[in-house]
């Protein structure tokens, strides 16, 4: 009796040393994640923390108070990264994974093709999505689809093309097929719109991956540069006849950045602020992604001042990584990786693409068909863990509930 006193003593004690560290747990496990430099895609500097830039005689110095909390700064042709910052941390891409969507399904269907919208292709859809307004039993063409996408940042649009694609899970499989084989390893997708959902995230550096792919597909090219356009609109019940309404960019630096052709916004209550830009000048078109500043407004002006210095830097720095060419599909080795000859991952010389967070679980031990004494413990804090987790979703819902969220 006292051994077992002894023992429940020493489980009660252990409980209540662990109690303080899985309180803060959740929120370890959902910080962002930088790989470490040994396998940062495109070169090692690209996986040190901190701003990397390598300035060469009369070169600008980089903008002040940035505030994004990962940026790159690229060159489209070349590949060749100019500065960075943290640019493989891990956080929610938003609606800038409609980029990895659109290089994904765009090429499969004629723009001209006619497709009638099924009521169940546009249910399901996240509450609070942005949306371009599609209906049910009607006819719309995939050009006005993409319109739908590009312009209003659509998720029924994405929704009805994922179903003409053979439906969403097929087309996230497609589109994690896609990111693998441009290299992304550090995006995981969820869903094809970029809606919040917990485990997917993405990187400044594959969203810049992401966008120089899609820019050599002239469609994408015209769809993200489109400032304005029509949308087909519903029945008018008294004369049959069908209207059509106005959509607008909402990419606030189309038509006032000089020279920028797109490429895609993102913005969701839980995710904040995400951007991909492209621009051209002087025969060099320059990518810049800014994740996650400090408001909706910093991201468009950090990025339209990363492009104006990368403009004004070109020639005058010496690069600090490269963006990465798409593996080929028969295997070979690809081509653009800084800092020595690359293979396909496992391979000397090509780092392993990093687990996910997500994608790693624990693997029980012990044998026999009990518990050891250090099982007990276990046990006790997996049901403290546990307990935890289901107060942070309940409060996690609670707050959408009271203060809803938008999705764009």
């Amino acid at each position: 009796m006292l051994t077992s006193r002894h023992n429940l003593a020493q489980l009660c004690a252990a409980v209540a040393a662990a109690l303080p560290v899985l309180l803060v747990a959740p929120a370890a496990v959902a910080a962002p994640q930088v790989p470490p430099p040994s396998t940062a895609v495109g070169g090692e500097r690209l996986g040190l923390p901190g701003v990397q830039v390598n300035p060469l005689a009369g070169a600008p110095a980089l903008p002040r108070d940035l505030t994004g909390q990962s940026w790159i700064v690229s060159d489209a042709a070349s590949g060749e990264v100019l500065a960075a910052y943290n640019p493989h941390l891990r956080l929610p891409p938003a609606s800038t994974l409609k980029i990895l969507f659109a290089d994904t399904v765009l090429p499969k269907f004629d723009r001209n093709t006619v497709h009638r919208v099924a009521d169940e292709e546009i249910q399901n859809i996240g509450p609070g999505s942005s949306l371009v307004g599609i209906k049910e039993n009607l006819d719309y063409r995939v050009e006005d689809l993409w319109r739908g996408v590009f312009l209003s940042s659509g998720n029924d649009a994405v929704h009805v093309l994922s179903f003409m694609n053979g439906g969403i899970r097929r087309t996230v499989n497609e589109m994690q097929d896609r990111a693998e084989a441009l290299q992304a390893w550090d995006t995981k997708v969820i869903s094809p719109d970029g809606y919040d959902m917990d485990g997917q995230v993405s990187s400044a550096y594959d969203l810049s991956l992401f966008a120089r792919a899609g820019l050599r597909n002239q469609d994408f090219r015209t769809y993200c540069a489109t400032r304005e356009a029509m949308f087909p609109g519903a029945l008018d019940k008294n004369t049959g006849r069908r209207g059509s309404f106005g959509i607008a960019n909402t990419d606030r630096l189309l038509g006032k950045y000089p020279g920028l052709i797109g490429v895609k916004n993102g913005t969701t209550t839980n995710a904040g602020s995400t951007f991909v830009g492209a621009a051209e000048r002087n025969g060099r078109t320059l990518l810049v992604t800014v994740m996650h500043p400090a408001s909706y407004q910093r991201v468009y002006d950090e990025t339209a001042e990363l492009l104006d210095w990368g403009f004004a830097a070109a020639g005058k720095v010496q690069p600090v990584g490269r963006l990465v060419e798409e593996r080929q599909a028969d295997g070979g080795e690809p081509t653009g990786q800084a800092g020595g000859t690359t293979g396909a991952p496992g391979t000397p010389g090509t780092p392993a693409p990093p687990p996910h967070a997500a994608d790693t679980a624990a693997r029980p031990t012990g044998g026999g068909g009990g518990l050891d004494p250090v099982g007990w413990p276990t046990v006790a804090v997996g049901a403290v863990v546990a307990a935890g987790a289901v107060v942070l979703v309940r409060r996690r819902r609670a707050s959408r509930r009271r203060w809803g969220r938008f999705e764009c």
